[in-house]
């Protein structure tokens, strides 16, 4: 489990979240974590299992982002 923090709330996302990236619309499960070099420091990342694209196209492939890219997506 990752916590992240946006300034106005706290995030936790862990394997089996259902996320949403709020750049490009990819929607899907997260699979895994990574990293990334930005400036010299270390960037979580999130490994997406993505199921359906803004464009409707209902192939599934996996996407990493840093982990500020994603909000948890719930069907209420």
């Amino acid at each position: 489990m990752y916590t992240f923090s946006n300034g106005d709330s706290t995030i936790m996302l862990t394997i089996g979240d259902y996320v949403l990236n709020q750049q490009t619309g990819h929607l899907g499960k997260v699979i895994g974590y990574g990293h990334i070099i930005i400036n010299n420091g270390s960037t979580v990342t999130l490994k997406v299992l993505v199921a359906e694209t803004a464009n409707s196209h209902k192939r599934e492939f996996v996407v990493e982002d840093t982990i500020s890219a994603w909000n948890r997506w719930s069907v209420v």
